[in-house]
């Protein structure tokens, strides 16, 4: 008898402990407690599950690209006007997946905005349309994410800019979001976050570029 009373207050202890957990995380979605774990461990079950991997933000900027793109000497040398081309690309290290963008638009505060600018600080901005494609090892398969025309991509014009990031939009109202983009696959191990641009209007000579997109990555 007092082996079943001490069960049962386990039992209604572990659901009492289980209404407190459910919250919402960051994305606007119910984040529950391992139920298998809680009722493993009651019923004898053995050691609780692994919980499921949890993605987290960041930024991709030029320095985190693969070698022959992590300079901004290299991408604007890549850059042919009226076409689109590969400036820039990432492979995806081991034990990763990554979605382009994070957050939801649900909750504008908590998604993720970018900002992309290059320019001749001299003469003006160069301007087009911005690809984010994911691809395999190979890039025998690619998929276009998004495309955004880059005059909303950046702060109008200033000659007394000397390095891209000058021209970063910070304020989000003016910003193009980039919510986590999870009707597409994921991008694993190997495979390739790319960057394709197609320049309309050129400046004499691009010499600064720079940007900040936003990622999650789940390892």
């Amino acid at each position: 008898m007092r082996r079943l009373i001490n069960f049962f207050i386990m039992l209604f202890g572990s659901l009492f402990g289980l209404a407190n957990t459910i919250n919402a995380d960051e994305s606007g979605q119910l984040a529950l407690p391992d139920l298998g774990g809680i009722l493993g461990g009651l019923f004898g079950g053995g050691a609780a599950k692994a919980p499921a991997q949890t993605g987290f933000r960041t930024y991709l900027h030029i320095a985190d690209g693969d070698l022959a793109y992590d300079t901004e000497a290299e991408i604007v040398a890549l850059v042919v006007a009226g076409q689109f081309t590969k400036i820039w690309e990432m492979t995806v290290p081991a034990q990763q997946m990554i979605h382009w963008g994070f957050g939801s638009p649900a909750l504008p505060h908590n998604q993720g905005y970018l900002w992309f600018a290059m320019l001749d600080a001299a003469a003006g901005m160069s301007e087009g349309m911005l690809r984010l494609v994911q691809a395999n090892a190979r890039e025998t398969r690619r998929l276009v994410v998004a495309e955004f025309d880059t005059r909303s991509l950046h702060a109008a014009y200033d000659a007394a800019w000397v390095a891209a990031d000058e021209a970063a939009l910070r304020n989000m109202n003016e910003m193009m979001a980039l919510p986590e983009k999870v009707e597409f696959p994921f991008v694993g191990e190997d495979s390739k976050l790319i960057l394709e641009y197609n320049e309309t209007v050129t400046p004499a000579a691009s010499d600064i570029v720079e940007f900040s997109i936003p990622i999650t990555v789940y390892q």
